[in-house]
C-alpha cells in the first residue's frame, strides 16, 4: 500500500489516523454521531489506514484487552455492517484501485498495531499504559490472533467490498 501511494496508484487523502468508536462524539439523546474528535492525528494518508483501523478496533469479538485468546475472532457481521454504511457514503470518492485494495488496510493496520504493542512491551512499556506486567505483550497476542482470523476471511472481506 505504501509503495502504491508513493508511485501514485493510491491517492493521498485527509485521514484521521485514529478511527475508532471512542473518537466519535455521540449525542446522548439521539444516539447519533455529532462529530469526530481527537483531531491532532489528522494528516495526509491513504483511506486504507482509517478504514483498516476502524475495522480492527470494531470487529474484534473480545476487544484488545482480553486475556483469553480463545475469545478473539473477527466478526464478519460487524465488518459487513460497517463496510456497507461506509461504502454507501464514501464509495463515490474512491478510485477502483482503492476499492480493490481496501481489505488490505484491515490486515495492515492489525499487523501494525500488534507490532506497536510488542515494541512497547520490549521497550519497557513507555507508550501504552499498562495495568499488569506483560499487558502490552498480551495486547500484541490479541492483535495477532485477530489478524489470523482476518486472513482466513480475507477473500470474503475483499469480495464484500467489491460488491458494494
Amino acid at each position: 500500500l505504501y509503495d502504491m501511494q508513493k508511485d501514485g496508484r493510491l491517492p493521498l487523502r485527509v485521514t484521521h489516523n485514529d478511527t475508532k468508536l471512542n473518537n466519535i462524539m455521540i449525542d446522548d439523546k439521539t444516539g447519533k454521531a455529532v462529530c469526530v474528535i481527537d483531531l491532532d492525528t489528522v494528516m495526509p494518508g491513504i483511506v486504507h489506514y482509517d478504514f483498516g483501523d476502524a475495522i480492527r478496533s470494531s470487529c474484534n469479538t473480545a476487544g484488545e484487552e482480553t486475556r483469553n485468546l480463545d475469545e478473539v475472532h473477527f466478526n464478519m457481521n460487524y465488518f459487513e455492517a460497517f463496510t456497507a454504511g461506509f461504502m454507501e457514503k464514501a464509495k463515490h470518492l474512491f478510485t477502483l484501485k482503492e476499492k480493490k485494495t481496501l481489505a488490505q488496510g484491515c490486515t495492515l493496520m492489525t499487523y501494525l498495531q500488534a507490532v506497536r504493542f510488542l515494541t512497547d512491551y520490549l521497550d519497557g512499556d513507555h507508550y501504552y499504559p499498562i495495568t499488569y506486567p506483560e499487558h502490552n505483550l498480551q495486547r500484541a497476542k490479541v492483535q495477532v490472533r485477530l489478524l489470523q482470523d482476518m486472513e482466513r476471511q480475507f477473500d470474503k472481506m475483499n469480495q464484500f467490498i467489491l460488491n458494494q
